[in-house]
């Protein structure tokens, strides 16, 4: 059998680490598909295409973190079976959301795949690049439905305390479309097509990984062809949550999507150091996320334990934890942000190299800031609070796209770090006013519903 972790029990500190350190490794090699993509695309096909890549990320990112939200709400009821040790419920859970996504992912990647095109002239994405990114993007979407499966899988796994199975088919896959792409692209100079299918190819063998290990290692979460089928009213319940949360997962790219329309408008030049700074952003805000997702984790678990005074503690343990990150961040990225530039266009892109690094240079102060916003949003998740993760990260995306259009003509692309610092303060401070007014006196009260 498979290693699983009650955190309802034990030292809270090593807990949070432990879950969320393969978590981190995980986004890590996730980010990694996209990025080996640029970097290659980058340096052996060139600054349009690079480019192409860009325009179309937006796009994908929304629909991937639409269908991560369903997951990780789904993610969040099994936490609290497990804690509360109701196998039955979690399995049945387990059915409905695979029955659901089945639907769900299939209906996603033809829609996504007709309107790929449509969706990027909304963006104003340059002619000259149109058909690269509309090439690119539909055969991402006929990967959705691997996307939507090993996602669910993975959940289901973190939330019985495994985060590291997860991890290790991430990296297999990871390894196999990087030597891939180095082959295929590098080596034999296919185009940005073969870039997509490799991508594509890798999410697979995550998908199928995960499904033969569960399969063989987790029979809590392993449900029979017999059994698979959706129960009613855990489905209305998974729908609750999970819409709730992939409605708040999609907030950030649809604010990319209105963004993105502002950088179309800068040049090519300025649209391939964005792509670049923004995967950068991307590795840099990976442990705050999943420090967050550790916290989501542990709160549900203990919350379906009834263990209140916990779940204090482990909020403050997290929240200590994204601050200290945060401030390391800021220290690594202002070293080596030319260096991580010159890596994605080589050093002759001069201009590019320069807008890449100013933004780079003021973005690094502002990431305590996703930090705190993030431990606060792992914790109402984990309370089932999702109505408040949907408004704070609605709050912080509206004033994101706002000050971006009001001072892009004056800044450039640092009004890019400065506009996602004014959202982040904002939601800090409501979510900080909203957990004092009520969650903190309701951790207090004798019989209050976690």
């Amino acid at each position: 059998m498979a290693k699983t972790v009650k955190m309802t029990e034990g030292n809270i500190a090593g807990q949070l680490l432990s879950q969320a350190l393969p978590l981190i490794a995980g986004n890590v090699f996730q980010l990694t598909y996209n990025v080996v993509d640029s970097v290659i695309v980058g340096r052996f096909i060139g600054t349009d295409t690079l480019a192409a890549v860009g325009t179309a990320g937006p796009v994908m990112n929304l629909f991937i973190l639409g269908i991560s939200g369903v997951s990780m709400g789904a993610s969040v009821i099994m936490s609290r079976y497990f804690g509360a040790g109701r196998e039955d419920l979690l399995k049945r859970e387990m059915a409905t959301v695979s029955v659901f996504g089945l639907y769900f992912s299939v209906l996603l990647a033809l829609a996504g795949a007709v309107g790929a095109k449509t969706l990027l002239r909304l963006l104003q994405v340059p002619e000259e690049i149109l058909e690269l990114s509309a090439g690119y993007l539909r055969l991402i979407f006929i990967g959705m439905p691997f996307t939507y499966f090993y996602n669910t899988y993975s959940s289901a796994l973190k939330s019985v305390g495994d985060s590291r199975t997860p991890l290790y088919f991430l990296v297999f896959s990871t390894l196999l479309n990087a030597g891939l792409d180095l082959v295929l692209i590098g080596g034999l100079h296919f185009g940005i097509v073969c870039s997509a299918l490799t991508t594509v190819l890798a999410q697979a063998v995550s998908a199928v990984g995960c499904a033969f290990y569960v399969k063989r290692k987790v029979s809590m979460l392993h449900v029979p062809l017999r059994e698979l089928h959706a129960d009613r009213a855990l489905l209305g319940e998974t729908l609750r949550y999970g819409g709730v949360t992939a409605l708040q997962q999609a907030c950030q790219p649809i604010g990319n999507l209105l963004i993105q329309g502002a950088v179309n408008q800068m040049g090519v030049s300025v649209m391939a150091a964005f792509n670049a700074v923004t995967k950068i952003d991307d590795y840099a805000l990976v442990p705050e996320r999943n420090i967050s997702n550790a916290m989501t984790t542990f709160i549900a678990q203990n919350g379906g334990a009834g263990k209140k005074n916990r779940i204090r503690k482990g909020f403050a343990a997290g929240m200590w934890m994204e601050a200290a990150y945060g401030i390391m961040a800021c220290a690594v990225v202002l070293l080596i942000r030319r260096p991580v530039m010159e890596l994605f266009v080589g050093k002759a892109e001069t201009a590019v190299i320069a807008e890449g690094a100013g933004y780079l240079g003021m973005m690094a102060f502002f990431y305590i800031l996703p930090g705190l916003t993030n431990g606060i949003q792992g914790f109402y998740r984990g309370m089932g609070r999702m109505k408040m993760t949907l408004a704070g990260t609605a709050l912080q995306t509206s004033f994101r796209v706002v000050f971006v259009y009001l001072l892009s003509g004056r800044l450039g692309i640092r009004s890019f770090a400065v506009s996602c610092a004014i959202g982040w303060c904002a939601m800090l401070l409501m979510e900080g006013i909203h957990y004092q007014l009520v969650m903190k006196k309701g951790l207090k009260e004798k019989g209050a519903n976690l």
